[in-house]
């Protein structure tokens, strides 16, 4: 029989980590001696190995704390699922570290994008863009060509060749100096529609070119979103829902 300090350092986690499993109910409390102190043995040092080893994997402790009640067979189960968690958590970290290490070499500069983006930035400035916009495009385009640089340029092409079109062009500014406008603004209703509207006529069903199994970039452009004003914040929401209200494969709006 040891004690609290000593299963500690046989285990190597702290003593007031046995304490919270104690409070969490992941480790039972022992007996205590003549003096008051807690006895540990063998059994509550081998408990401890597996709620460490647990606990380190990124396991909550009140799951920890329901394979307890496990029989062998479903413990055994639960490790077989959380490998696979952890399987599929290094990936994604291993994916992004590499995103990370692109997006490092190109040192967060516009004058690592292509030419042909570097002037397209310079257009938007001309065309009437605020510096605002310009700033979000270069960062937005950074981190495509970044993360992938074989559909970027397809993409790009396909953005650039929208904006040469004076109407379609005109779309984007409203976009862009929406930012202002109160969230519950009536214009928002109607930039939402016309988007929508040309969106449907330049593509039909289908998804912009450069976009075909590249979930990533979406993703990239809606983290943007995400973070922007109410107003743009509404109007990204309004434009997917009227693409979806059209859309033969969309289930219905309440």
């Amino acid at each position: 029989m040891i004690t609290i300090g000593q299963l500690a350092r046989y285990v190597g986690v702290s003593v007031k980590a046995i304490r919270v499993y104690h409070d969490k109910g992941l480790l039972p409390e022992p007996d205590r001696d003549a003096s008051g102190y807690r006895r540990y043995g063998a059994r509550d040092a081998i408990d401890l190995v597996k709620i460490r080893t647990l606990a380190e994997a990124g396991v909550p402790l009140a799951r920890i704390r329901d394979l307890r009640s496990a029989t062998d067979e479903q413990f055994q189960q639960a490790l077989r699922e959380i490998d696979d968690e952890l399987t599929a958590r290094i990936s994604a970290l291993r994916a992004a570290q590499g995103r990370l290490r692109q997006l490092a070499d190109l040192g967060g500069q516009s004058a690592a994008l292509p030419a042909e983006v570097g002037a397209f930035l310079e257009h938007l400035t001309r065309w009437g863009f605020t510096p605002r916009w310009v700033e979000l495009q270069r960062d937005l385009w950074i981190l495509v060509f970044a993360t992938h640089p074989d559909r970027a340029i397809t993409l790009f092409q396909d953005q650039y060749e929208a904006l040469t079109d004076p109407a379609l062009r005109q779309l984007f500014l409203d976009y862009d100096h929406a930012y202002d406008l109160d969230a519950d603004d009536l214009r928002i209703d109607a930039i939402a529609r016309r988007i929508a509207e040309a969106t449907r006529a330049r593509y039909g069903p289908d998804e912009p070119p450069g976009l075909n199994g590249a979930s990533e970039i979406p993703a990239l452009i809606q983290g943007a979103v995400n973070v922007s004003p109410p107003a743009w914040h509404r109007l990204d929401s309004l434009i997917r829902a009227n693409l979806a209200v059209t859309s033969p494969d969309a289930p219905a709006t309440p």
